[in-house]
């Protein structure tokens, strides 16, 4: 055996965060730090408390996307310091958002020719995006009520009471009525023919939803531009239509190829799509695009030439990443068409695995519809036992994250929970989820049992068993409790 001879250094030190006072040390909430620290500390101590969050494979909340392939995360992560704006130094960058615009023309069915060509820009979301649409409408209507002489001081947009959050953002910060169209029970969607009714001669744009977030629905645009084309002609208006196909504008093509919602039809300006939900990009990447250069007025676009040549510009913010733009593209060549429908078949085909299970259960009602976005949006038959949020908060300990929510106006007594299918959500998942609901659903019964039982026995103990409350009365006051809770828990305008 070796003999070996004990050395001292300074530098024999035990690095480690776990064995430091960093881990003792509460972290800095509200004011920044006096003193540095290691970086390897700095990093353990993050790290521990994002823990606690959420596993987003498992938020079947949201429509982004939460899986790319490796090669993707690596082109993402070489351009994370590309500021995308600067495009005289990143002049490929600019290519590629281009090229990703140009083929989501065609996608769309953009005329693209001498006569008429496609604009379309990259935005951090459909927000953004909505807000430079809707810019352009506004401004375009303002400019023709001038010329003619008229008041342009009331626009409005008529949109079904559906519409995502980021539309009563754009009519409150930019000064748009918003006219909300109202839903009714089973019918969650905008009615083209109540929408066609409401517009009026201060009516800058209809919206129409591709995919709505409350069921995923596919509203009918072409019933819209037809009823809206014989309005605008008995009048002499000229009206047009935004599709906001944020959830299933990367859907639609590959899907429903024979379903006419896009720039076939002549109402139809502009068109936003998120690259983040089912273009299968992560957050956050949106792209809006416009029928012709018409449709997009020029005092909007600004012109800035400090970054080493003119570069033409119209979003709301100025410097963001580019990684999004270039993981676009990557899935686009990566996928091509062949790769997004198997994608969205396959997405297809796990949510009606999990809409016939969570029927099969015997306690739910389908609310959304098998043609629109794969999702599954379901209400109790009898939510006087317990409700779709007792559900929903009983599933995170499953580690699944499943909301629940009420509809929007007139429909807003029914509460449903949904499950937004994505790429990543396999059929294994989708049987565990029912499985997990199974059990949920046999909890909650036990625990209603157990209270009905505990209540009535204190109703023989204060009545000495001289009097016993009925069956139907202890009920009502289960129900009444339910009822203040489901109060007090009501959400709308789910992401």
């Amino acid at each position: 055996m070796v003999l070996s001879k004990a050395v001292h250094s300074d530098d024999a030190a035990l690095h480690c965060t776990f064995a430091s006072r960093y881990v003792r040390a509460p972290l800095p909430r509200f004011k920044l730090p006096e003193e540095s620290i290691p970086k390897e500390a700095a990093y353990q101590v993050i790290n521990d408390e994002l823990m606690l969050d959420g596993n987003p494979r498992l938020n079947l909340a949201g429509f982004l996307s939460t899986w790319m392939e490796p090669e993707c995360d690596k082109l993402m992560m070489a351009a994370l310091s590309k500021n995308y704006v600067d495009m005289e130094v990143y002049p490929v960058t600019t290519e590629f958002q281009n090229r990703c615009v140009t083929m989501i023309a065609h996608l769309f069915n953009a005329p693209i020719g001498t006569d008429e060509t496609a604009m379309g820009v990259g935005t951090v979301g459909s927000s953004e995006a909505i807000m430079l649409a809707g810019l352009a409408f506004k401004r375009k209507w303002q400019n023709k009520r001038k010329a003619e002489g008229k008041p342009y001081d009331k626009p409005n947009i008529v949109a079904g009471a559906n519409v995502q959050v980021c539309w009563e953002k754009f009519a409150r910060y930019f000064e748009v009525e918003l006219k909300e169209v109202k839903l009714k029970e089973g019918y969650y969607i905008m009615d083209p023919e109540k929408a066609v009714e409401m517009v009026d001669e201060n009516t800058i744009c209809v919206a129409a939803i591709l995919g709505s977030t409350l069921t995923g629905e596919f509203e009918d645009v072409e019933k819209l531009n037809e009823l809206l084309t014989q309005k605008n002609k008995e009048i002499g208006w000229d009206v047009p239509i935004h599709v906001d196909a944020a959830s299933g504008g990367f859907i639609a093509p590959f899907l429903y190829k024979d379903l006419v919602w896009d720039f076939r039809l002549p109402l139809v300006k502009s068109i936003n799509v998120s690259g983040h939900k089912y273009g299968l990009v992560y957050p956050g990447v949106g792209w809006v695009v416009w029928r012709s250069k018409e449709d997009l007025p020029d005092e909007l676009v600004f012109h800035i030439n400090y970054l080493g040549t003119d570069q033409p510009t119209f979003t709301l913010n100025f410097s963001k990443g580019s990684s999004q733009i270039i993981a676009q593209y990557y899935q686009f060549i990566r996928l091509g068409f062949e790769g997004y429908k198997d994608i969205m078949e396959n997405c297809m085909g796990n949510a009606k695995v999990l809409r016939e299970g969570i029927e099969q259960t015997g306690c739910f009602n389908i609310v959304s519809k098998e043609v629109g976005v794969p999702l599954v949006a379901f209400a109790l038959k009898d939510s006087t036992k317990y409700t779709v949020f007792n559900i929903s908060e009983n599933l995170r300990r499953f580690g699944w994250i499943v909301p629940a929510y009420t509809m929007p106006a007139d429909a807003q007594h029914i509460a449903v929970l949904r499950v937004v299918v994505r790429e990543d959500f396999s059929r294994s998942l989708a049987e565990r989820l029912v499985s997990d609901i199974q059990k949920v659903l046999g909890e909650l019964e036990e625990h209603f049992e157990h209270v009905t039982k505990v209540i009535t026995t204190q109703v023989d103990i204060q009545t000495g068993g001289a009097v016993h409350k009925r069956q139907h009365e202890i009920e009502e006051g289960m129900i009444t409790s339910w009822k203040k809770e489901v109060n007090r828990k009501k959400r709308n305008g789910v992401c």
